[in-house]
């Protein structure tokens, strides 16, 4: 009788302790989210080896430059970047996001295969020549997720990047730098699907591009692509590997560019 009575006892605290959990979850039991899925910040960082195709054209009182290709004209070589990225999550369908990519080539002696204008000056190429490229690229992103499953997720993007490019040229003679720095909207979309419980694919993209005809001194096109898998070996640690291409193209007054980078990353992601 005693051992029916304490039988009767735990069973009982049995069901009062998880009846708490069930109201939480509701009838159907804990949610079955995948893991990585339950996180209210997280930070990543990663290495990306990309291929450069880069373009300036500047002028100067009237002298119009020459369309320079730091690849081609000024031999600027494929180099590896560092790229940090950060996700405040308040909600589960609610995301701010903030990524920073610091860019930087330099080519200490580079051969000219012809004679060129920068910033108003002569470049000989008799010659070599210094090159310098600084590109620090920001992005301010709120996501919103439309649909959102235990399994993946479709969502929007509303964006604010910020591309601030400094172009150096010296040689023995002179020396002489442009700089551009624009702000640029973008909307775009993403998607992530789950494969595995602790395996997903996500891809996104955003563009802009300002219509022609509005300001004859202003024109801009922002393109970013990225897709990648991430695997989790817990719900605060997991390892990505990724393909991104973002291009920029850009006229502020009489400077203009056009900047594309495209390649492959690979890096780690830790949430909280």
């Amino acid at each position: 009788m005693r051992t029916r009575i304490l039988s009767s006892i735990l069973c009982l605290a049995f069901v009062l302790a998880a009846a708490p959990v069930q109201a939480q979850y509701g009838v159907s039991g804990p949610s079955n989210r995948a893991t990585g899925e339950t996180y209210k910040f997280e930070f990543s960082a990663y290495f990306w080896n990309p291929t450069p195709d880069l373009a300036i054209q500047t002028e100067w009182r009237g002298i119009v430059g020459d369309r320079i290709d730091l690849v081609e004209d000024l031999g600027l070589e494929k180099t590896r970047f560092m790229q940090i990225r950060a996700v405040l999550r308040p909600a589960t369908k609610h995301k701010f996001r903030f990524e920073y990519t610091p860019i930087h080539y330099e080519q200490p002696e580079g051969l000219l295969t012809r004679d060129v204008i920068f910033n108003g000056q002569r470049y000989s190429l008799s010659l070599p020549v210094e090159t310098t490229l600084r590109w620090n690229a920001y992005r301010f992103t709120y996501e919103y997720d439309i649909v959102y499953t235990d399994r993946g997720f479709f969502g929007i993007l509303v964006e604010a990047k910020y591309t601030d490019v400094e172009a150096t040229l010296r040689n023995v003679i002179v020396e002489e730098f442009v700089r551009a720095r624009a702000p640029i909207p973008a909307i775009g979309a993403i998607g992530r699907v789950y494969v595995a419980p602790n395996i997903s694919i996500t891809g996104e993209f955003s563009g802009f591009r300002l219509p022609e005809g509005i300001n004859d001194e202003y024109r801009g096109k922002f393109f970013d692509f990225d897709i990648y898998g991430t695997v989790n070996f817990s719900d605060n640690f997991g390892a990505q590997l990724g393909y991104r291409r973002f291009e920029v193209n850009y006229k502020v007054e009489t400077d203009e560019g056009e900047l594309q980078m495209k390649g492959p990353y690979i890096g780690g992601v830790v949430r909280f």
